[in-house]
């Protein structure tokens, strides 16, 4: 009995929103989306100016760039700590990208340091 009225419930059709309802929640939601991508979009600026820094002491100190121990320490914890729905997969693929763009601002920042460098000797 239990299993008859599951089915049955799965059968009838949602309600009919009422005209344009289902495009004003939609934009609602496309709204939201443009709100986080602006934090976003902030965040990763921020993130990637650290990495500018970043880039500047490891070139003072002499350090490679590329440092493979933290980018997996990065992407173990960002993976474990995940709350979801992005599986943990997804997550570390955008952090992946994140972080190789960061490597590529260091690369950068480090490139023009020793432009710099060039043009204060000449």
């Amino acid at each position: 009995m239990a299993e008859e009225r599951k089915l049955s419930a799965r059968t009838v059709p949602p309600a009919t929103p009422a005209p344009g309802a289902e495009s004003a929640e939609i934009e609602a939601w496309r709204r939201r989306i443009d709100q986080i991508d602006t934090q976003l979009m902030g965040l990763l600026n921020s993130r990637s100016a650290c990495a500018v820094e970043i880039g500047r002491i490891k070139r003072t100190l002499g350090l490679p760039v590329y440092s493979p121990e933290r980018e997996a320490q990065i992407l173990e914890r960002v993976m474990r700590e995940n709350p979801g729905p992005l599986d943990p997969l997804a997550v570390r693929r955008v952090f992946e990208r994140i972080i190789d763009e960061s490597r590529r601002l260091e690369r950068l920042a480090a490139d023009i340091e020793d432009a710099k460098e060039t043009d204060q000797k000449e």
